[in-house]
């Protein structure tokens, strides 16, 4: 596998705080949580090294029609290390997005029509349904913890990352991996969603990096010291 599922480095919780976690657990509400009605399974490939590539399940929620945001974890288990979050719009929202922001976003039109993005569990036609809509948005990706290298704990800064855009891209031992553990065949979803069509206006050119790597870093810049900053007296 491409991924390197690290174990996290501490002591196992203990039997009387897993009471209490259970305890709150009865009584706070979780409504953001709660909201989260899909899994998907697809592959990111970080913006400034497109060789690195990982398995990626998003647990997402709509916040509206145009718009849905997804936790994202390297695995579907109870114990799966969350390692970043994605945000899914539609055409409409991306096209008012300013040209300096477009690269930061890719297309979902290639990884759904090909087959590579799936909902773990579900029967194919249902799938369809959804998928034939996400194939027309675009998603932003940022990943916190870097599984991929064996990280155990979420080192560095944060990565921007991309989704597969055509044919060759994706490491055919992590593709191999995937459709055996999930029964899942790549080929066979491609032929049964060549009718779904992406963007209306085709896939953006600034979209998925503009066509080339984007890398994330970090700057040292000047302060401005807390007390340098006016105060507004009501």
């Amino acid at each position: 596998m491409a991924t390197t599922h690290a174990r996290v480095p501490g002591k196992p919780t203990k039997t009387g705080m897993a009471i209490l976690e259970t305890a709150t657990a009865t009584v706070q509400s979780f409504s953001p949580i709660n909201s989260i009605h899909q899994h998907l399974c697809a592959f990111h490939l970080y913006s400034h090294d497109m060789t690195r590539q990982l398995e990626a399940h998003h647990f997402c929620a709509h916040q509206n029609k145009e718009m849905r945001q997804c936790l994202i974890y390297d695995s579907p288990k109870a114990d799966a290390k969350l390692i970043g979050l994605e945000y899914i719009i539609s055409e409409l929202l991306f096209l008012t997005l300013p040209d300096n922001e477009k690269p930061l976003w890719h297309s979902h039109e290639y990884e759904v029509k090909s087959g590579v993005l799936f909902m773990p569990g579900l029967p194919g036609p249902i799938q369809r349904q959804d998928l034939d809509k996400v194939c027309k948005t675009y998603g932003k990706t940022i990943h916190f913890w870097q599984v991929d290298r064996g990280d155990e704990l979420p080192l560095g800064i944060p990565q921007v990352m991309l989704a597969l855009t055509r044919d060759g891209q994706l490491r055919l031992e992590l593709a191999i991996d995937v459709q055996m553990r999930y029964g899942v065949s790549f080929d066979e979803e491609r032929e049964k969603r060549a009718y779904m069509e992406g963007p209306k206006l085709g896939v953006h050119p600034l979209a998925n990096g503009g066509g080339k790597g984007l890398k994330t870093e970090l700057r040292e810049t000047d302060c401005m010291p807390v007390d340098s900053v006016p105060r507004v007296f009501v």
